[in-house]
């Protein structure tokens, strides 16, 4: 798996299949790692859902890891 570092979480249509692993820190110096093919499928029928993921294929949060990703 390859890690890529993000300014923010992010779960996106563009990254799916390449076997990713996301790494982040957010502004309070917290540093979260996932796997993101493994955090979309668990969460894909609650994503495909999402207005931001409908209209912009990805969803993003800066400040943490949503509970639902944990």
């Amino acid at each position: 798996m390859k890690t890529v570092i993000k300014k923010r979480f992010v779960i996106a249509n563009s990254l799916l299949g390449k076997g990713l692993t996301i790494q982040f820190t957010n502004n309070k110096g917290v540093t979260y790692k996932y796997d993101h093919d493994k955090v979309f499928a668990m969460n894909q029928e609650l994503l495909l859902k999402m207005n931001c993921f409908i209209k912009y294929g990805n969803y993003t949060n800066s400040n943490k890891l949503p509970s639902w990703a944990k």
